[in-house]
């Protein structure tokens, strides 16, 4: 099978010396509190291994530096969303890079620009306005910031095991770990309070009592949002009552709040539909996209109601929000494909099918012990296995099977699966017959 389409294809050891080799040379120049090398890897997981390094991917493929192919259960943490190197995001890369490499922003900007926002404002129902970035964080910056326009009020909800992002707007509401938060807390937001999210139907009415509370106290500090994934991502792939989201909406009504839907994770057809929130009768008045919407390239975006968005005023010369690259004429090109190939291939629907079809086949091995709980939507699934040594163990045989996984869950105890929505179901079974493997060798 050519690289996109292929099951894994191992010719040597993972890591291979070459890996191994530029694993060295990046100790040497990375900030050492970024990439998990082999002295750290052996005191926090007890794995002897150092990662592998990428040297080209396509479709649904990985090959590292040593000539290893792996299937990408990540999809390069969701980026590669209508899969690696798509030919049409390559090539529409390749000709705007050729016509116009870049523009003066938000002063002069380019016509691919003002193309890919009139594209964005479809997505959402009603009048809206967009706001662009390159990344997940910018996104949520940006709806943080008109909330407290649009509200006058500076106080955020958000929820325990949430992860917006890590630049500092977005890391004061990072329920995942509070590790993240404590270094830089001194330069934070203040008025962030956090409340449950629910997995089970009972749990509801416990959090929407936390989150109603949150509104009470001090006038100065209070909410002016409410800050939700639809699904929770790097948390757990945990799935809340469908209710949930509706009855948001309805204590950020009674509140005169912003609801503000953070589909970094979710959106783009990951969960089957064009956006989570879908699943729900919700019209939110911020979403924040990112991740797939370039196709590879770094490119995100908040989209808002019209009357929420208006909260900024009229230009006056001076943008208050922007950025030298943001709306890059090259990644503006990338998501404008990235947006056609979804249409076209109906990848959303393809996400649903393939989904239910993974779920079904990894539904045995719920007679496991160490596995506990399979959730999913779409293909955003997690595999909750009874430790996160188990988990971490499991992914490291993973790897050596040829295939890419990452973990979730703010202990690391679930398998994270989030590939390409064009991966074949071969590629997926391959997986499970893996998966199964993996943890009769971890058991």
């Amino acid at each position: 099978m050519e690289l996109g389409t292929s099951l894994p294809r191992l010719i040597g050891p993972v890591p291979g010396p070459r890996s191994v080799a530029w694993v060295e040379q990046l100790s040497q120049t990375e900030c050492p509190a970024l990439t998990l090398r082999r002295a750290r890897r052996q005191e926090r997981l007890g794995a002897p291994e150092d990662p592998i390094v990428w040297a080209r991917a396509r479709g649904a493929n990985v090959e590292d530096a040593d000539g290893n192919v792996f299937v990408d259960l990540s999809a390069g943490f969701g980026a590669a969303m209508v899969g690696h190197a798509h030919p049409r995001v390559t090539r529409a890369i390749a000709e705007q890079s050729e016509r116009l490499m870049h523009a003066l922003g938000d002063m002069q900007p380019a016509d691919v620009k003002i193309a890919l926002l009139a594209r964005l404002a479809r997505l959402v129902p009603g009048p809206t306005r967009v706001m662009l970035g390159l990344s997940g964080s910018d996104a949520i910056e940006a709806a943080l910031k008109t909330a407290l326009l649009y509200t006058g009020r500076p106080g955020v909800v958000a929820f325990h095991g949430s992860y917006h992002g890590l630049s500092h707007g977005p890391l004061a509401a990072c329920g995942f770990d509070a590790s993240f938060r404590e270094p830089f807390a001194a330069q934070l937001n203040p008025h962030v309070r956090f409340a449950p999210y629910p997995e089970h139907t009972d749990q509801l009415p416990d959090v929407l009592a936390a989150v109603d509370a949150a509104f009470s106290g001090d006038a100065n500090s209070k909410p002016g949002a409410v800050l939700v994934e639809p699904i929770l991502g790097r948390g757990g792939i945990i799935i809340p009552p469908v209710r949930f989201l509706s009855d948001l909406q309805a204590l950020c009504h009674q509140h005169d709040a912003l609801l503000v839907v953070d589909e970094i994770m979710t959106g783009m057809g990951r969960t089957g539909s064009m956006f989570a929130f879908e699943h729900s009768s919700v019209r939110p008045d911020l979403v924040c996209v990112g991740k797939g919407l370039g196709g590879g390239m770094p490119v995100s975006a908040c989209i808002g109601r019209e009357e929420v968005m208006a909260a900024w005023g009229e230009s006056s010369g001076a943008a208050l929000h922007t950025g030298t690259f943001f709306g890059h004429p090259v990644a503006a090109a990338a998501a404008l494909a990235t947006l056609e190939v979804l249409d076209d291939e109906r990848l959303p629907e393809r996400a649903r099918v393939l989904g239910q079809t993974l779920c079904d086949a990894l539904q045995p091995l719920l007679a496991r012990p160490e596995v506990k709980a399979i959730r999913g939507r779409g293909l955003l699934v997690g595999i909750e296995m009874d430790s996160p040594q188990r988990s971490l163990a499991c992914m490291r045989a993973l790897l050596k099977r040829g295939y890419i996984t990452v973990p979730a869950g703010a202990d690391a105890r679930v398998v994270s699966l989030t590939p390409p929505l064009s991966i074949s179901s071969e590629q997926l079974l391959g997986f499970v017959t893996a998966f199964t493997e993996s943890t009769q060798v971890t058991a």
